[in-house]
């Protein structure tokens, strides 16, 4: 129990610093995104600020995954935003991440982040759409 309880000390204290991460903007075509070539979690927010998908890069990195929701390689741009992935640079979406090597702590802190966040979209699997909020 007590290797839990520190587990849990650790995933909050990650959360922490994902939260506290910068917020960036997305780029303007033909630029790259500017987030780390590690894998980590990230949140990606809409325009009024609103946590709209929180993600992590089991095997990708960062900077790949948040380049693919800007190409339609997500089920955040393919079903929420339409197929429209040019959304998140043009309309003020911004987005933050954090580094993280550990692939337990990474989902962990994904699943955390997502019970704390409730983003508009939850996209796991073909399913994804229909976690929208009513």
């Amino acid at each position: 129990m007590a290797g839990t309880r520190r587990e849990q000390k650790i995933i909050k204290a990650l959360f922490g610093s994902l939260i506290d991460a910068k917020r960036k903007s997305f780029p303007r075509a033909g630029n790259a995104v500017d987030a780390p070539r590690r894998p980590g979690v990230y949140v990606i927010y809409g325009p009024a600020g609103r946590p709209l998908h929180v993600g992590c890069t089991p095997r990708a990195n960062t900077r790949q995954r948040l380049q693919d929701h800007l190409c339609n390689r997500s089920s955040v741009t393919t079903k929420y935003l339409k197929g429209r992935g040019d959304r998140l640079r043009r309309e003020g979406y911004t987005f933050c991440c954090y580094p993280i090597a550990n692939p337990r702590r990474r989902v962990l802190l994904e699943a955390y982040a997502i019970g704390r966040l409730c983003p508009a979209h939850i996209g796991h699997g073909a399913g994804g759409a229909r976690l929208k909020p009513k």
